[in-house]
């Protein structure tokens, strides 16, 4: 949610940047409904002063008595209303995106990003190399056709020495990430309504989100959600950030994307797993926390030596509650290309003026805390690892970082 203030003293900003994301809400009707909430507020408090004053006076003033009834009345009706304009202007202000950098680049869709360096080099094979799905059946480590009986279509099962790769990718992460300084978490996997809100995904990513019946709950879609939620309705301290946070967990979500090569194996499913970095940090140190966070997903790729683009995501790709965000693109050698592995967004305040995150200094300074939220690992550089790292015969072999972890150094067809 981006500053009321904002909207009042500079109309134009907020209307170029809504015609920029091609977002609808009427600029103009919601600064007229915002200062008549403001008028109606000032009213009902000049009128609640009046009734105070007049109680007072009512024991030995009868004339007092018969103004505090009229006030009274008066007042029940401006609160009505006063109620309903709140509304109104809230489901308004609910559905207006953050503001954009000014570097966002124009256009929409995956050719519209902006690409800033690649690294790596990409594998060359003497032979056709296969995608994951392919390898994962001969090596008999995915299996999606029992996820799709046991769940349905979009759900799948790592099995054997497939979920000692994905294991050992998502633990050595996450001490990566701990020796940069972030705090692990386990959290929750449902998250309350007004979280889901607060985190920027609902309205805007109502569609996406698996609801529980008759719960105000919803699987959560990433762990950026329940960590950014933990501080909810906290006033920080500014000396003691940036706090730096990450988490592993299973995410949900309700669209697994398109149809055909796009969608072949689990590139796109319904149930995936994250490691999540998020960084709460003053406002004036989001850009340089913005970039820590993509320094550190990097390190990851190339420590696991896979080819990778980063890219500047464009407006059309940008989540409305998005500022500016990158994304790094692995490259897939069975997929012939690049494909998304991370997305690393800077926030701003959008998020924690929905859940009311502030910081107070001694020095009496006060605001909104910035937040960043960075993909670190998914199921999808398992994969990568998995079509970049192949033989011809199937093998697969294990990055040397995550040997350890694992306990061996390739899948082989039928061991």
């Amino acid at each position: 949610m981006i500053d009321i203030k904002l909207i009042r003293e500079n109309p134009e900003l907020v209307k170029k940047n809504c015609e920029r994301r091609g977002c609808d809400v009427d600029i103009d009707a919601l600064v007229k409904i915002e200062k008549e909430h403001r008028s109606t507020i000032q009213k009902i408090e000049e009128l609640r002063a009046d009734r105070n004053r007049l109680s007072k006076e009512c024991r030995d003033n009868p004339d007092a008595r018969v103004k505090v009834k009229e006030i009274k009345e008066e007042l029940a009706t401006l609160e009505q209303q006063q109620a309903r304009i709140e509304k109104e202007l809230d489901v308004s202000l609910f559905w207006l995106p953050n503001l954009l950098h000014p570097a966002v680049p124009d256009g929409d869709g995956d050719d519209a990003n902006f690409e800033l360096r690649k690294e790596g080099t990409v594998p060359e094979f003497s032979f056709k190399p296969r995608d994951h799905q392919e390898l994962g059946e001969l090596l008999d480590i995915i299996d999606t056709k029992r996820g799709a009986k046991v769940a349905q279509s979009g759900f799948f099962y790592w099995k054997g020495k497939g979920t000692q790769l994905c294991n050992a990718l998502f633990f050595w992460t996450q001490q990566q990430l701990i020796n940069s300084g972030f705090t692990s978490f386990m959290t929750p996997c449902v998250a309350k309504e007004k979280t889901l809100f607060g985190t920027g995904y609902l309205p805007f990513c109502a569609a996406e989100t698996y609801a529980l019946e008759d719960e105000n709950l919803a699987l959560i879609g990433t762990s950026e959600q329940t960590l950014v939620g933990y501080h909810a309705d906290e006033t920080l301290n500014p000396e003691e950030m940036p706090l730096r946070y990450c988490a592993f967990s299973p995410c949900f979500r309700t669209e697994a994307g398109s149809y055909g090569k796009e969608s072949r194996g689990i590139f796109r499913v319904h149930q995936f797993h994250k490691v999540e970095q998020i960084i709460f940090c003053m406002p004036e140190d989001a850009e340089k926390c913005h970039d820590e966070c993509l320094v550190n997903e990097e390190a990851l790729l190339k420590a696991l030596e896979i080819p990778y683009r980063v890219v500047d995501v464009c407006v059309g790709d940008m989540g409305a509650p998005g500022y500016r965000k990158y994304d790094i693109e692995a490259y897939f050698a069975g997929y012939g290309g690049y494909r998304e592995v991370t997305s690393n967004t800077n926030l701003t305040d959008f998020q924690t003026r929905r859940l009311n995150i502030r910081y107070k200094g001694k020095d009496g300074s006060k605001g909104l805390v910035n937040t960043i939220s960075a993909t670190a690992v998914t199921d999808r550089v398992a994969i990568a690892i998995m079509e970049n790292n192949q033989l011809e015969d199937g093998t697969v072999l294990i990055p040397k970082a995550l040997q350890a972890l694992t306990g061996f150094d390739k899948i082989e067809p039928g061991k």
